[in-house]
Protein backbone atom coordinates (compact mmCIF):
# COMPACT_ATOMS: atom_id res chain seq x y z
CA UNK A 1 0.00 0.00 0.00
CA UNK A 2 1.63 3.40 -0.85
CA UNK A 3 1.61 6.27 1.79
CA UNK A 4 -0.22 8.57 0.80
CA UNK A 5 -1.75 10.33 4.66
CA UNK A 6 -4.52 11.31 6.14
CA UNK A 7 -7.17 12.48 4.29
CA UNK A 8 -9.84 13.76 6.72
CA UNK A 9 -13.28 14.33 4.59
CA UNK A 10 -13.66 17.97 5.84
CA UNK A 11 -10.73 18.23 4.03
CA UNK A 12 -11.65 16.83 0.88
CA UNK A 13 -13.98 19.50 1.12
CA UNK A 14 -16.82 17.05 1.24
CA UNK A 15 -18.09 17.61 5.01
CA UNK A 16 -21.87 16.23 5.06
CA UNK A 17 -21.60 13.73 2.79
CA UNK A 18 -24.43 10.84 3.20
CA UNK A 19 -22.41 7.64 4.51
CA UNK A 20 -22.58 5.79 1.19
CA UNK A 21 -21.15 8.65 -0.95
CA UNK A 22 -18.18 8.69 1.77
CA UNK A 23 -17.56 5.41 0.80
CA UNK A 24 -17.62 6.19 -2.85
CA UNK A 25 -15.13 8.71 -2.42
CA UNK A 26 -12.92 6.89 -0.87
CA UNK A 27 -12.82 4.55 -3.75
CA UNK A 28 -12.99 6.76 -6.40
CA UNK A 29 -9.45 7.89 -4.52
CA UNK A 30 -8.49 4.43 -3.83
CA UNK A 31 -7.94 5.15 0.37
CA UNK A 32 -8.70 3.10 2.89
CA UNK A 33 -11.77 4.29 4.93
CA UNK A 34 -11.67 4.41 8.67
CA UNK A 35 -13.99 4.80 10.83
CA UNK A 36 -15.68 4.28 14.15
CA UNK A 37 -19.43 4.68 12.52
CA UNK A 38 -21.57 1.26 12.41
CA UNK A 39 -23.36 2.49 9.71
CA UNK A 40 -20.54 1.79 7.45
CA UNK A 41 -21.02 -1.92 8.22
CA UNK A 42 -24.71 -1.91 7.11
CA UNK A 43 -23.82 -0.42 4.01
CA UNK A 44 -21.16 -3.03 3.27
CA UNK A 45 -23.53 -5.69 4.26
CA UNK A 46 -25.92 -4.13 1.62
CA UNK A 47 -23.22 -4.13 -0.88
CA UNK A 48 -22.46 -7.90 -0.57
CA UNK A 49 -25.87 -8.47 -1.00
CA UNK A 50 -26.15 -6.84 -3.97
CA UNK A 51 -22.86 -7.56 -5.58
CA UNK A 52 -21.93 -4.06 -5.47
CA UNK A 53 -17.80 -3.78 -4.86
CA UNK A 54 -16.91 -1.39 -2.35
CA UNK A 55 -13.44 -1.78 -0.76
CA UNK A 56 -10.25 -0.66 1.93
CA UNK A 57 -13.16 -0.10 5.02
CA UNK A 58 -11.13 -0.44 8.85
CA UNK A 59 -13.50 0.04 11.41
CA UNK A 60 -13.10 0.11 15.08
CA UNK A 61 -15.62 0.18 17.87
CA UNK A 62 -15.56 3.02 19.69
CA UNK A 63 -15.25 1.06 23.30
CA UNK A 64 -13.05 -1.75 21.80
CA UNK A 65 -9.98 0.20 20.58
CA UNK A 66 -8.33 3.33 21.74
CA UNK A 67 -7.20 5.60 19.43
CA UNK A 68 -3.57 5.06 20.23
CA UNK A 69 -4.56 1.26 19.52
CA UNK A 70 -6.01 2.27 16.29
CA UNK A 71 -3.48 4.87 14.72
CA UNK A 72 -0.46 1.45 15.46
CA UNK A 73 -2.86 -0.68 13.97
CA UNK A 74 -3.23 1.33 10.78
CA UNK A 75 0.11 2.06 10.71
CA UNK A 76 0.85 -1.80 10.50
CA UNK A 77 -1.81 -2.52 8.24
CA UNK A 78 -0.36 0.25 6.05
CA UNK A 79 3.09 -0.74 5.93
CA UNK A 80 1.95 -4.92 5.35
CA UNK A 81 -1.08 -5.05 3.39
CA UNK A 82 -1.89 -4.89 -0.15
CA UNK A 83 -4.45 -2.52 -1.84
CA UNK A 84 -5.92 -5.59 -3.43
CA UNK A 85 -6.36 -7.42 -0.16
CA UNK A 86 -8.98 -4.47 0.46
CA UNK A 87 -11.41 -5.09 -2.34
CA UNK A 88 -14.38 -6.03 -0.54
CA UNK A 89 -13.02 -6.61 2.64
CA UNK A 90 -13.19 -4.99 6.17
CA UNK A 91 -10.81 -5.07 8.79
CA UNK A 92 -11.65 -5.09 12.35
CA UNK A 93 -9.83 -3.19 14.85
CA UNK A 94 -7.85 -4.21 17.09
CA UNK A 95 -5.99 -6.56 15.03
Amino acid sequence: MRNVGILRIQEDDRAGLLDPEVLKRANELERVLFTRDDDFLTIANLYFETGESFGRIVYAHQQMASIGDCVRNLEIIAQTCLREEFINHIEYLPI
